[in-house]
C-alpha cells in the first residue's frame, strides 16, 4: 500500500535538519499531495490559541482565502476545539463547512499534538467523493507523530 511506502519519506523528510521546520512541512506537503491521486490540497493549520483562531502554514494546492480560520468554523475550526479526526465524506452536507473550492468534494482533517496539547493540523481536501477510508486517518496520524517532533 502506497501509505506504507510514503513512512520512510516522511520520516527523512523530517529528519533533514539542513531544511527549515516550514521547508519540511511543505516537503511534506507536496510528498502526499503528489502520490496520492485523491490528496488535491494538502496543507497545515496552527493554532494561535490566545486569538483562539487557526493561521495557514505550508500548503499545496489552489490558493485559499481561508488563512485565518477562527476555532469552531469549519472542519479544521473544529478539529481545533473537539482534538478530534474529522472525516468529511461528503463537503455538501455539512453545515459547518468552509468552501474553498467548488471542486473539492471530501475532507479529512487530523489534529498535531505536541505535549498533549493540539497546536495545529493537517489538512486534506480531496476532488473525489468519499476517497477517505480508516487507513488515511491512521497514516495522517503518522505524519502528524512525526510533524510533532519538529515543533518540539
Amino acid at each position: 500500500m502506497i501509505f506504507e511506502q510514503l513512512k520512510p519519506q516522511i520520516e527523512n523528510i523530517v529528519s533533514n535538519s539542513n531544511k527549515t521546520v516550514d521547508e519540511r512541512l511543505f516537503d511534506i506537503c507536496e510528498l502526499l499531495e503528489s502520490h496520492i491521486d485523491y490528496y488535491n490540497w494538502v496543507g497545515f493549520y496552527f493554532a494561535n490559541s490566545d486569538k483562539k483562531e487557526l493561521h495557514l502554514g505550508p500548503y499545496v494546492g489552489e490558493p485559499t482565502d481561508h488563512t485565518v480560520i477562527p476555532f469552531g468554523k469549519g472542519i479544521c475550526g473544529q478539529v481545533a476545539i473537539s482534538n478530534e479526526n474529522f472525516v468529511v465524506p461528503d463537503v455538501a452536507a455539512q453545515d459547518n463547512y468552509i468552501a474553498c473550492s467548488i471542486t473539492v468534494k471530501a475532507e479529512i482533517v487530523v489534529p498535531i499534538f505536541v505535549n498533549d496539547e493540539n497546536i495545529g493540523q493537517i489538512d486534506i481536501d480531496s476532488n473525489t467523493a468519499n476517497p477517505f477510508t480508516e487507513a488515511d486517518e491512521r497514516f495522517l496520524e503518522f505524519v502528524c507523530a512525526k510533524v510533532a517532533k519538529l515543533l518540539l
